[in-house]
């Protein structure tokens, strides 16, 4: 269905528009459509929050209208810890975190739904259980809430930056010195919307920022020829934060074929193909929001990653 905005609804945001001129679509299904890609404005894909100008051409897949419910999917899945309010899991590289943009089975949370009897249902029925998340060609580990009062203390603690997560990532290129940070905020790209960007304020201007604070911490552990293997600390959790950092630094993360598309190619020809990022979620810290245990993870590299590592040396 194609909508044509009219002046009077300027201002509007998009899930406001979509549920005064879709009159037989729930207000729930009018999220699901943004969630699932199914609205384009003017070809592009929009957040609900997306004000209408007025004159703009809205089109609507309407057979992505009613959500399919999720069934269980018995997908192997290492559980590092399990109690009654939460558990820490690992994600294996090429695993999607949850249905969305097309991917409607065979997700993490598929197979969540079939290992553990209880999950939250704090960010709604797309996505029991999942307080934070990793890229899909990202592995490495997770927390994963098994009530609404366990979901929303770790959601706390990640906002209050109380968890601390650790990353292995292999880049291109040396560093100047062992230890750093790179602290750029980061927006929405521009003119690439499924894309984040590092934001660069003007000379002597540092107020002069756009986009949301983002710090990444790393730390050199091994010189390879032409790599750099790294140890990562983000205190924030912004999208694809890792990679647009280390890309904006000149560093990007072997494998990562959209922030260092140019690094990848060059990769690809002398190494073959490598279909995931160099980029593993190798530790979490933090307390226990119910029972004030600490806890620590550890995750080993996985074997594809201990392989190329191997052949680099």
């Amino acid at each position: 269905m194609k909508l044509r905005a009219a002046p009077e609804d300027k201002g509007l945001r998009l899930d406001q528009f979509l549920a005064q001129h879709l009159r037989d679509v729930t207000r729930s299904h009018v999220q699901h459509l943004n969630r699932s890609g199914a609205v384009r404005i003017e070809g592009r894909l929009e957040k609900s929050g997306y004000r209408i100008r007025g004159d703009e051409t809205v089109e609507v897949a309407l057979e992505s209208s009613e959500p399919i419910p999720i069934r269980a999917e018995q997908i192997p899945l290492q559980i590092h810890y399990e109690d009654p309010d939460l558990a820490v899991i690992e994600k294996p590289a090429g695993l999607v975190v949850h249905p969305g943009s097309g991917v409607r089975n065979g997700t993490l949370v598929h197979t969540l739904l079939y290992h553990f009897q209880n999950l939250s249902d704090v960010g709604g029925e797309r996505r029991p259980g999942i307080v934070h998340r990793i890229d899909k060609k990202t592995s490495g580990l997770l927390i994963v809430a098994k009530n609404n009062r366990t979901h929303a203390l770790l959601g706390r603690m990640f906002q209050d930056r109380k968890i601390e997560k650790t990353y292995i990532a292999l880049v291109h290129g040396k560093f100047a010195r062992p230890e750093g940070s790179v602290d750029l905020p980061i927006a929405r790209h521009s003119k690439i919307r499924t894309r984040m960007a590092a934001q660069n304020p003007p000379p002597h201007r540092p107020a002069h920022r756009k986009g949301r604070t983002a710090l990444t911490q790393y730390k050199v552990i091994e010189n390879l020829k032409e790599f750099s293997l790294l140890e990562i600390k983000i205190q924030t959790g912004r999208t694809h934060q890792i990679r647009v950092h280390l890309s904006a630094v000149g560093h990007p993360v072997v494998g990562d074929d959209v922030y260092g598309e140019n690094s990848y190619k060059m990769f690809t020809k002398k190494n073959g193909e490598f279909d995931r990022y160099f980029l593993h979620a190798e530790r979490l810290r933090f307390t226990h929001p119910q029972t004030g245990k600490e806890l620590e993870f550890h995750s080993a590299l996985p074997l594809e990653l201990r392989n190329l590592l191997e052949r680099i040396r």
